[in-house]
């Protein structure tokens, strides 16, 4: 938890940028597992945590743009809270630790909400991701749980985004620590590899480290030889030599805030020459970017990684013809048919429950869909100075998408299909760190040390 006058002066901000009306950030409840009292690890709301800063379940935020009030609502605990659970802050304690004087039981909401409703009054609110808090908006609002998404507020969204688009100085160094998890994990994973033992073990080592430096995983770890499936989640396989292992995950920090990095490294310890080739055209894509990136197009990167791929793939014989020609014809899909990266924040990929990556006039709004965007390719972002994203280009050789693309002739002048068919057991190469965006340039997170990346690198570490 960050000091009282950082969640004061956030909501300030939030309450001056949407100008009228009651926003509403409602909390997170437990979630059960298989019955009420065996629940999920518990996580915060991540835009709650933004303003409000609190980790108790069942709390509910409402800030008046109007008339300036902020008010938290919670219940105290009762005496079979205190037998279960131990002495817990009251409300008031709690509101105090970040700002609030105002606070009143969890059902002193509906009269707030019902109030402003009555008044006419415009009511903020953001599409929830969890059925129990699509119920209570609609317990408040009186809307119908189903056409919830008819009456989101694009300026709410809008407002949220682009404050926590741009990272403050605490949130600077609350990702330093996630980095400081993410190394555990990752160096972790290149030392447990060996011929023999299952992908669960590798992804365990990692789980646990994530539990003693902080909050645990930031998302569900993907550790697979099977790295051609882009989310692959199963960690059922054994490892071999000769075979590729690549490890997407990241870890939270104590204060919720999230690191993502990908390495992919070879069982055995020792890349093949053919591994070694397709590494280093990710390697240099991976390394373009953190060269060129700064405030602008996030599109802009992401052509470059694609751009620097397919001149790789050249060079490898793997792609035919002049690279820009083939680059224009969309090759770079056949291999990489995912985005450069996303943002990184209290959310591995940050606000992206509010749609399209793309703030002011650019925004996207939910509403004017009724679906959460897939933000596959966020194409209307724009960087500025203290965005946080990842770099995260790769090389998939998908035996599915290539016998498609072959069937339909797709860019027949520029792939070479008869050399792909030696690759159909190959796997997927990906690595990826965490970049800031400064005035003139970019940062990786990581203080004075890096997860090793290069091929010397890898290799001199696992022979260690």
């Amino acid at each position: 938890m960050f000091k009282a006058e950082i969640y004061k002066a956030r909501r300030a901000e939030l309450r001056r940028r949407i100008g009228s009306g009651l926003i509403l950030l409602p909390g997170n409840s437990e979630a059960p597992r298989n019955y009420f009292d065996n629940a999920y690890a518990f996580r915060q709301d991540s835009n709650f945590i933004y303003y409000f800063g609190l980790q108790q379940p069942d709390l509910f935020g409402i800030l008046d743009a109007d008339s300036g009030e902020e008010l938290l609502f919670g219940d105290d605990c009762s005496i079979d809270d205190i037998i279960w659970m131990g002495p817990q802050p009251s409300m008031v304690e709690r509101g105090s630790w970040v700002g609030v004087e105002r606070t009143a039981p969890l059902a002193a909401a509906a009269e707030v909400v019902g109030k402003a409703i009555r008044a006419g009054r415009k009511v903020h609110f953001l599409m929830p991701y969890r059925g129990r808090t699509v119920l209570q908006l609609a317990r408040l609002t009186g809307i119908d749980p189903l056409r919830m998404v008819e009456h989101l507020s694009p300026e709410l969204a809008v407002a949220i985004a682009a404050m926590r688009e741009v990272k403050g100085p605490e949130e600077l160094e609350e990702l330093e620590n996630a980095f400081e998890v993410g190394y555990a994990m990752h160096t972790a994973a290149m030392r447990a590899t060996r011929e023999g033992i299952s992908e669960r073990m590798v992804a365990g080592e990692m789980e646990g480290i994530t539990h003693q430096l902080g909050e645990g995983v930031s998302f569900h770890s993907i550790v697979s030889q099977h790295g051609e499936t882009l989310h692959n989640h199963s960690h059922e396989g054994i490892l071999t030599n000769g075979k590729l292992l690549l490890v997407d995950a990241g870890g939270e920090s104590v204060n919720n805030y999230c690191s993502d990095h990908t390495r992919t490294f070879p069982v055995s310890g020792k890349f093949t020459d053919v591994q070694k080739d397709v590494y280093n055209v990710v390697l240099r894509a991976h390394d373009r970017v953190i060269e060129e990136a700064r405030p602008g197009k996030y599109m802009e990167l992401h052509n470059l990684a694609l751009r620097t791929l397919v001149e790789g793939l050249a060079g490898l014989g793997l792609v035919k013809g002049n690279p820009d020609d083939a680059f224009a014809a969309g090759v770079a899909g056949l291999f990489m048919p995912h985005g450069l990266g996303h943002g990184i924040g209290l959310d591995v990929h940050d606000c992206e429950n509010m749609g399209e990556r793309g703030l002011g006039a650019n925004f996207a709004p939910i509403a004017a869909t009724g679906k959460v965007d897939s933000c596959i390719m966020r194409s209307a972002w724009m960087l500025r100075p203290g965005t946080v994203l990842s770099d995260e280009p790769g090389i998939y050789f998908i035996p599915a998408l290539i016998e498609q693309w072959k069937a339909e002739g797709k860019c027949k002048e520029f792939v070479a299909y008869d050399k792909l068919e030696k690759f159909y057991d190959f796997g997927g190469i990906r690595i990826e760190d965490d970049l800031v965006i400064t005035e003139n340039g970019c940062y990786q997170i990581g203080r004075d040390k890096h997860i090793p990346v290069t091929v010397e690198e890898i290799e001199a570490y696992m022979a260690k």
